[in-house]
């Protein structure tokens, strides 16, 4: 297939001021964004969306899980479309970036080629994925999950926020349960384009991230009980100190995902410690552990170590220990071909690259399953995100978007 020419770029300024005019709705507190999934500004963000993509010449299709596909037509009736896209969604408090990138990113590439008067043989479809982040309904990446077969609508509509509102009931009352089968759609191939979300790519100074793995993540929740007793008056040898024994663990934790670096992590985020008094000695910890690695058998070792590890702990302290995995994900390994082309339009753009292993979920590693799928990334300051500091540059976004817009026309074969 045609590679588009190399003289052909995206609008930087178009797709900066998109960003910025999408982020005026639902704007945090400290410069950021609180639109969570499902609210009112969800809403609002998706109505804007839909108006610039018809704009666009776009046509919407609208799943029962409230995911939008904004297609531009090619040339052949009988060619799958090529799909682009990411999440409006943010965090309670994220950033103006995360997410929507990718979907203003998709929208930019259709703009592109009606600027340039380009036909492709595939269509393009620009998406937007409802409730990436996970945040007010869990898990993450639920309705691409859906989309791929991974959970089932049934249950995600099911699924309750903090105030026991129904997912599907909250769809229904913003206005975006459509009517089509989730997944009843075939792709060609699928590329997001998103930031980093860490510190390399800024780091090594490079333009782009080509994104080979997605990380696979296990969460196991850890219960220690021993006994509450009064800090002051219970003497060292008789304690029963739960406490001591999650720190421990922890350093376990820790030692574990450094013996098997560059790419394995782990570390505790979630910590409950009973009953949390200043001076009682804790009676019960209940913590999470968060491994992740780009290969399975690595996260099945570290597991493995953990538990062998904790429970040597709490024996030589006269404890008891409780372990469930809560969570998890196998390692993702995204198409040689799009992974090609992306590396391939960076290249011919003349944008320095890197390989790179995405340490955090995305919709791509759900869709992966069922069409061949690649990400692009693009650096991120101090790496920082889900923050409402989360910041990018307009040069950055205009690169990503740059190798977007050359992944995907090639993909999809541009028609002489």
């Amino acid at each position: 297939m045609a590679a588009p020419a190399q003289n052909l770029r995206i609008n930087g300024d178009r797709l900066w001021d998109s960003l910025m005019e999408m982020a005026k709705i639902g704007p945090g507190v400290a410069g950021g964004n609180n639109r969570q999934t499902l609210t009112d500004e969800d809403a609002e963000g998706r109505a804007l969306f839909q108006k610039w993509c018809e704009d666009a010449g776009c046509t919407m299709g609208l799943d029962q899980m409230g995911n939008m596909f904004a297609r531009r037509e090619g040339t052949d009736p009988e060619a799958l479309p090529v799909y682009v896209g990411s999440h409006l969604d943010t965090q309670p408090t994220g950033g103006k970036y995360d997410g929507v990138l990718g979907v203003l990113g998709g929208l930019e590439v259709i703009r592109t080629l009606n600027d340039l008067g380009i036909k492709t043989r595939h269509p393009i479809v620009a998406t937007n994925w409802t409730n990436e982040e996970g945040t007010r309904y869990a898990p993450a990446m639920l309705s691409s999950g859906v989309f791929a077969g991974v959970h089932a609508q049934d249950w995600a509509y099911d699924r309750e926020d903090a105030e026991g509102k129904k997912f599907g009931d909250e769809l229904q009352r913003i206005g975006w349960r459509g009517d089509e089968e989730v997944g009843a759609r075939k792709m060609h191939a699928f590329f997001e384009l998103h930031i980093e979300q860490g510190p390399i790519l800024e780091a090594e100074g490079k333009d782009i991230g080509v994104v080979t793995h997605g990380q696979g993540l296990s969460w196991t929740q850890v219960t220690v009980t021993g006994k509450d007793a009064h800090t002051g008056s219970t003497p060292m040898p008789m304690r029963k100190n739960a406490g001591l024994a999650m720190a421990r663990i922890l350093e376990k934790v820790d030692e574990i995902a450094w013996s098997n670096a560059p790419h394995a992590v782990g570390a505790a985020g979630h910590i409950d410690v009973y009953p949390n008094s200043r001076n009682v000695i804790p009676g019960k910890v209940v913590f999470t552990v968060d491994f992740r690695s780009p290969d399975l058998d690595v996260i099945t070792d570290m597991e493995n170590r953990l538990r062998v590890a904790a429970e040597d702990i709490v024996d030589k302290m006269g404890l008891q220990i409780e372990f469930e995995k809560v969570g998890g994900f196998d390692p993702v390994k995204f198409d040689d071909g799009c992974v090609a082309a992306v590396r391939d339009a960076a290249e011919r753009l003349g944008f320095s690259h890197t390989d790179i292993i995405s340490g955090a979920g995305h919709d791509a590693c759900w869709i992966n399953r069922v069409a061949p799928t690649a990400m692009v990334m693009c650096p991120c300051v101090d790496g920082l995100s889900h923050n409402e500091a989360e910041d990018i540059s307009k040069e950055w976004a205009a690169a990503g978007a740059d190798v977007l817009f050359h992944a995907v026309v090639e993909t999809a074969e541009i028609v002489e």
